[in-house]
């Protein structure tokens, strides 16, 4: 259960409920993460594997992730976002507060909502306080919300052809995460 925060996704669906307002499929109760990642995978709307794997993973790997698939998304990437790119990457290796803030803080005052700004809001909202000076918490739905519009709003900007080899991948490599 390393990288997840619950070992069995009908624990997700009771612990963050805002997850069932994103999915039309729901967790049978003797379902794992890895059976339940394959049935949607093979299901009419793949994508929700996405927006499982979002909130199924704990915040620091569900953003790594996230990174990781916006970087197979090249259409999803604009030079502007390149630097915040950067931050993202070095808050997953090392996430420290005043990564985190800063991380948000270029997020919030970005021109353009792209995929890498929301992936960048998703670390500013991966739990502690909002900001320096403000002691409330962020709802456990926020950075998970974040990332799946990041890694979707990337897919949907790659070439229709490509789109369901580029989401194949793209659950592929949640399955590591489900896996550890």
């Amino acid at each position: 259960m390393g990288s997840l925060r619950h070992a069995m996704p009908k624990e997700l669906y009771a612990a963050i409920p805002e997850i069932a307002d994103l999915t039309q499929h729901r967790p049978r109760d003797d379902e794992d993460a890895m059976d339940f990642l394959f049935r949607l995978r093979s299901s009419t709307t793949p994508e929700e594997a996405v927006t499982f794997t979002a909130f199924a993973a704990l915040p620091q790997m569900a953003v790594w992730w996230g990174y990781e698939c916006i970087r197979s998304l090249p259409e999803a990437i604009e030079a502007r976002d390149r630097d915040l790119l950067a931050l993202i990457a070095a808050w997953t290796a090392q996430p420290t507060n005043d990564l985190r803030h800063r991380t948000m803080e270029v997020s919030l005052y970005a021109p353009v909502r792209s995929p890498a700004v929301m992936l960048g809001l998703a670390v500013g909202w991966s739990g502690g306080s909002i900001a320096p000076n403000d002691p409330a918490p962020v709802p456990a739905h926020r950075a998970p919300r974040s990332i799946n519009s990041a890694i979707l709003s990337g897919l949907a900007r790659a070439p229709l052809s490509e789109r369901s080899v580029r989401l194949a991948r793209i659950i592929t490599l949640a399955e590591s995460l489900c896996r550890s």
